[in-house]
């Protein structure tokens, strides 16, 4: 028969949620107890109730692209302006769709910071855990990461943290250049990230003409995917009322292909012909953005074809978050 292990009689370490860094269950808990996290600390946050937020880029300004630079924008910038202005030794802020590494956050030898967006985090909150690990890479020593944890329950969110009233401009990159200020001096670290990183992104840009849109390049054929602010049901039912009348595409070639969800928002998706690039399909979003518009505005029940061609584009609809 195995022997018990003997319980520890002394106090165990204190550790707040907001010490908590994500680790695997099997590995040391960070308290220093020498137990494994699953068996110390990590036994209550297995139990831990955490709210989900569905929409945790409501009310910032950019929702739609907050968005589409968490869940489909390979290399993109923000400048982030903050509520209170900026400390003293960081000349900007700026978002970052990925950071090498996969690192949270960044802190660059001449002050700046670089928060990632497209990193795991560990609550059903990620405006709460950006905000956590914008406010620690704000202090962090120049030139160094910033690492991820459990951001604490009563932490502010990025709600609390950026100016409301300030501009939201991704600008879309062909690569992660923007990483490093000299990619030739890069670390052979992060050059092999830099490296890697480059040869998975797929070719995006951002439309100028509608909001929240961005068409990308794959090999077989390219697509627009649209993030849209509208609420779901009434979407889809002015979706279906374009699909139904055969003016639901971007033109010749085109085609509505269903929707998907993510953090609260839906996001149409149209098949583009190979040669159609993202200049040429300019002008047909605006155009469909109209006739979307006046959709919208009919509040009439659907009718039995426009209800077909509603279960048409709902069971085509997944949910990404």
């Amino acid at each position: 028969m195995a022997k018990k292990r003997p319980q520890t009689k002394g106090k165990q370490p204190q550790l707040t949620d907001g010490q908590v860094p994500v680790v695997g269950a099997r590995e040391p808990c960070p308290c220093g107890s020498g137990r494994r996290y699953k068996a110390c600390h990590g036994r209550a946050a297995a139990h831990a109730v955490t709210e989900l937020v569905h929409r945790p880029f409501e009310g910032l300004p950019g929702e739609g692209d907050w968005v589409a630079l968490r869940e489909l924008v390979p290399a993109a910038t923000v400048e982030l302006p903050l509520k209170d202005g900026l400390p003293d030794g960081v000349p900007s802020v700026s978002l970052a769709t990925v950071l090498p590494m996969a690192w949270p956050a960044l802190r660059r030898d001449d002050g700046s910071v670089l928060l990632g967006l497209q990193n795991d985090t560990a609550s059903g909150d990620i405006s709460r855990d950006l905000a956590d690990t914008l406010q620690r890479a704000l202090t962090a020593e120049p030139g160094s990461p910033v690492q991820a944890r459990r951001a604490p329950a009563d932490g502010p969110r990025l709600q609390d943290v950026l100016d409301p009233d300030g501009a939201f401009e991704p600008i879309v990159h062909a690569g992660f250049e923007f990483w490093v200020p000299d990619s030739e001096n890069a670390s052979t670290e992060v050059s092999a990230s830099l490296e890697r990183a480059n040869a998975a992104a797929i070719p995006t840009v951002k439309l100028s003409g509608v909001d929240s849109a961005y068409w990308c390049e794959t090999p077989e054929k390219n697509h627009l995917r649209w993030v849209m602010p509208h609420p779901e049901e009434q979407l889809l039912d002015a979706l279906a009322r374009l699909h139904a009348a055969g003016t639901s595409s971007l033109g010749e070639g085109t085609r509505l292909v269903g929707s998907f969800r993510a953090h609260g928002l839906t996001v149409p998706v149209w098949d583009l012909p190979s040669g159609m690039g993202a200049e040429d399909i300019e002008k047909p979003a605006a155009e469909f953005a109209e006739r979307l518009a006046a959709a919208l505005a009919v509040d009439a029940p659907l009718t039995p074809e426009e209800r077909r061609a509603r279960g048409g584009l709902t069971n085509r609809q997944v949910t990404l978050s």
